[in-house]
């Protein structure tokens, strides 16, 4: 996912590159495969893609999210580090705010 052959500005934390991008994220495109593809593939996929984005937007829906108290948008680092799964190097704090209910 950090090839600069393949995509413009690989280690910027720029989401809408996926935006009206033709790339198949179910394995038919090899830029870009976070469920394996083949015979070995992930069996969940579809289960996996229609509950993240439910519990994604209940996420968003129910809460206010912020920065934690004294921290800038410029202090945060959205840069990977390799492991097993991909993570940032500096883990991402943001607080959850239940909205006001009227």
């Amino acid at each position: 996912m950090t090839d600069p052959r393949i995509w413009d500005k690989p280690e910027e934390f720029w989401p809408e590159r996926f935006l009206n991008n033709s790339i198949d994220f179910k394995g038919q495109d090899f830029e870009f495969i976070p469920f394996g593809l083949g015979r070995r593939c992930c069996l969940g996929i579809n289960y996996a893609l229609v509950v993240i984005e439910l519990v994604l937007a209940n996420l968003l829906q129910h809460f206010n999210w912020k920065l934690p108290q004294g921290t800038e948008r410029e202090d945060v680092d959205m840069n990977e580090a390799f492991g097993l799964t991909m993570h940032t190097k500096i883990p991402l704090r943001l607080v959850a705010e239940a909205p006001i209910c009227m």
